[in-house]
């Protein structure tokens, strides 16, 4: 009888460890957590944004990739409160290392580099898993799915798993699906204007294309992203092409440095051929944050300001 008690004890005991063990999805790959992390540190503001939507600032030991690159606000310091900032740009593996985490949520090209000094296959060895950004997964896997919304939603969803907060996740995505669903109501009746999205002055423009979420964003808030057939998701084209599919209303990445977006729409104004498009010349366009434009919370609320500033025309 004592034998098989203790029998039935050890399989209950096994049953409670398989049963808390979580699997996500890691662009297209099992990442199997026996148990739940303790020590998180996450890259961008975009990513540290979701993990403070969930609640997890307790959990987290550090930053990375802050303010290297761009200017936070009060309400994103507040969040933070005393989370040290590992590196300011992009880590080393002995600057995560340092503060022993078991997960490190980052992303290629946000964060981390293929190829680079901080790889999943570098951290591994310290016992640290790797949670990857979906969007960024293209540049890995070429066969991925145009962008949509469920790149913010999915990612939400695969971090509330691993973390256990799971009902907060759901809460979020549920609440921001009736918010897109109440933005398109007001755009889909209305003509789509073409839209271009600009990260920055250069010789080649740096945007959006169809696996970057604003080509996503642009279409909820009832646009169309000019550069949606460029086969990346973040990547350059030329000045003659955009000019070609004259734009009428622009998207301008502001880092809030200097005078931000009102510095680059100057940059446009005076450039030689996307001067003479109808965005240009009608001055209709939108500086959003760099956060407000990769996958985060802050996807939401931009799609909104952005649906608005088409319907009116004001920037």
């Amino acid at each position: 009888m004592k034998h098989i008690l203790s029998v039935a004890l050890v399989m209950a005991m096994a049953g409670g460890v398989a049963a808390h063990e979580v699997t996500v999805d890691n662009c297209g790959e099992p990442l199997v957590f026996e148990t739940q992390p303790e020590r998180l540190v996450v890259h961008d503001m975009n990513m540290t944004d979701m993990a403070f939507a969930l609640g997890l600032q307790d959990k987290i030991v550090g930053l990375t990739g802050i303010t290297g690159w761009y200017k936070t606000s009060p309400e994103f310091d507040t969040l933070r409160g005393d989370i040290p900032e590992l590196a300011p740009k992009y880590p080393s593996v002995e600057n995560i290392v340092a503060v022993e985490p078991d997960l490190f949520f980052a992303g290629w090209y946000y964060g981390m580099r293929p190829g680079g000094d901080v790889t999943p296959e570098t951290l591994a060895p310290f016992g640290i898993k790797t949670m990857i950004l979906t969007e960024s997964c293209v540049h890995l896997h070429k066969d991925r799915p145009e962008a949509s919304m469920d790149l913010l939603f999915d990612d939400i969803l695969r971090l509330g798993k691993v973390m256990h907060v799971e009902d907060k996740a759901e809460a979020l995505v549920s609440g921001w699906k009736d918010e897109l669903t109440a933005i398109e109501a007001k755009t889909a009746d209305l003509p789509k204007p073409r839209v271009f999205l600009l990260d920055g002055p250069a010789d080649a423009p740096f945007t959006a294309g169809k696996y970057a979420i604003p080509n996503a964003m642009i279409a909820a808030a009832g646009g169309l992203n000019v550069t949606r057939d460029m086969d990346t998701s973040w990547g350059r084209t030329s000045w003659e092409t955009v000019a070609a599919a004259n734009p009428e209303f622009l998207v301008l990445l502001d880092y809030q440095t200097g005078n931000g977006a009102a510095d680059t729409f100057r940059f446009l104004q005076e450039h030689p051929v996307m001067s003479q498009t109808d965005a240009v010349k009608n001055e209709r366009w939108i500086g959003l944050r760099y956060e407000e434009l990769t996958p985060g919370p802050a996807n939401i609320q931009a799609i909104a300001k952005l649906a608005a500033a088409m319907r009116t025309g004001l920037n």
